[in-house]
């Protein structure tokens, strides 16, 4: 047999040309497609996990027990100075 890449005499039964290495019969089975590693959407849910933590932290560091900061704190009845 001769092979159809380079015209080498080979081997009836050889898989390959041991000149040039080009298959002698066609491929039974394709290679699985090569799949994109991080898909859009996981980047999409990744980012809006990150926002949604990042507010709920701010909100925890800035809430809490009500306080007098942005407001006038009214007299009471025990207070002297008023």
């Amino acid at each position: 047999m001769t092979c159809r890449h380079c015209g080498t005499e080979i081997a009836d039964k050889a898989l390959i040309c041991y000149r040039c290495g080009t298959a002698t019969t066609e491929a039974k089975f394709k290679p699985a497609a090569i799949r994109n590693k991080r898909s859009p959407m996981r980047i999409v849910v990744a980012v809006i996990i990150i926002v949604v933590l990042v507010l709920l932290a701010f909100f925890l560091l800035h809430s809490g027990s009500p306080s007098t900061i942005g407001r006038h704190a009214e007299p009471s009845s025990y207070d002297p100075f008023f």
